[in-house]
């Protein structure tokens, strides 16, 4: 298959052990015998054990794009977890089979906004503000998310283009509603330089006293109380820490981090940045990565050649649990299928929901940033 090779080629070893090798020759063989018929994605936090087979790699709306972009392929891969796997059978067409190789590979961070307490959240505004705030969605949410913000005339941005979607909803004089990520929310406020007094925390959990009331009143964004558990491990210590080891040290983290890390860190961005800034650095530069731990490993491999110095801002951190979870006995399980015209795990988002989820889709990718959306 003619496809985009991924941003950053792992330096795959094999293991010794025959039970693996075995797996792997057969995971090659069928990937060469279905050729044109499958295009495998992994996301940058996949192992490498499982990322090693993909045809193309990247951050989660990019590889969504490309899955549209390969008209051939009638079986879409998707090495990464549920969400994605939705947005990519959103944006590919009808043709195309979307399969996700572990259906318990979710996002914590995904399921802290649930559609039904969204819908009771945007009922209790109605009774609040004289006019209804614009939803908006991170790209990190559940189809029935994304169609809420389609029929509420809001936007789904991702975390390159979320100051695009930000404006894009002030420019119309809009209140803003954003979830599930109050993180990516606040720091992308701050950066547009808006007061954080007008940025108020939504607890879908909490009763609304009077005071609050009247501070949502007074806001600009209600931010939902959602975060992602890995970003949600690094902290200032660990920054100060690491600057006194190392003085020259580059910290660059993602916008998913806490504000206070965020502006402690020399620079922050989405996947894509962070992987271009490291690209871009003169030979050894010294970098400490605020982001999943897979990725900065990897990037500290491909990268040794320069003598660039790169490790993970928390040396402890763990993996994303939910996207370590697929494994290459999944990958294979699923090729297998495949290659006796079987279909298993397929994720389908259902019409009703895919109408108005491609309709905020749409919006985002109408915001002319396209580029910044890669």
């Amino acid at each position: 298959m003619k496809a985009i090779m991924p941003s950053i080629i792992p330096k795959v070893t094999l293991l010794p052990d025959s039970e693996d090798l075995n797996l792997i020759q057969e995971i090659h063989h069928l990937k060469e015998k279905l050729s044109d018929q499958v295009l495998i994605l992994a996301h940058h936090y996949q192992r490498d054990e499982t990322f090693q087979f993909s045809h193309v790699s990247g951050d989660s709306l990019y590889l969504a794009k490309m899955a549209a972009q390969e008209k051939k392929a009638h079986y879409i891969i998707f090495c990464g977890v549920h969400f994605m796997a939705e947005t990519a059978d959103l944006l590919s067409s009808q043709h195309q089979k979307v399969i996700l190789p572990n259906l318990s590979a979710g996002c914590s961070l995904a399921d802290m906004a649930h559609i039904d307490d969204v819908e009771e959240a945007y009922d209790q505004l109605e009774n609040i503000l004289d006019q209804t705030p614009l939803p908006i969605t991170y790209i990190n949410s559940s189809a029935k998310l994304k169609a809420f913000c389609g029929k509420h005339g809001g936007i789904v941005c991702t975390s390159s283009n979320a100051k695009a979607a930000l404006q894009w909803a002030f420019d119309q004089n809009r209140k803003v509603f954003f979830f599930p990520d109050q993180h990516l929310a606040r720091n992308t406020a701050h950066q547009m330089g808006l007061d954080l007094d007008l940025c108020q925390l939504w607890n879908p959990h909490k009763v609304l006293g009077d005071l609050q009331k009247k501070e949502i009143q007074k806001s600009k964004i209600l931010l939902w109380q959602g975060h992602c558990s890995v970003h949600a491990r690094f902290n200032v210590q660990q920054i100060f820490q690491i600057r006194k080891a190392r003085p020259k040290i580059r910290i660059i983290v993602h916008p998913e981090c806490s504000l206070e890390v965020v502006q402690a860190a020399d620079d922050f961005g989405s996947t894509s940045y962070i992987i271009d800034q490291v690209k871009k650095a003169p030979p050894g530069t010294q970098f400490a990565i605020g982001t999943e731990v897979n990725l900065v490993h990897r990037m500290a491999k491909n990268f040794a050649h320069e003598n660039k110095w790169i490790e993970c801002l928390n040396p402890s951190v763990c993996p994303c649990s939910t996207m370590y979870r697929t494994s290459p006995e999944d990958l294979y399980k699923v090729l297998k299928a495949i290659d006796q015209k079987q279909i298993i795990h397929q994720i389908s988002v259902n019409p009703e929901d895919r109408y108005w989820a491609k309709i905020a889709l749409d919006r985002m990718l109408s915001l002319g940033e396209t580029r910044s959306l890669l």
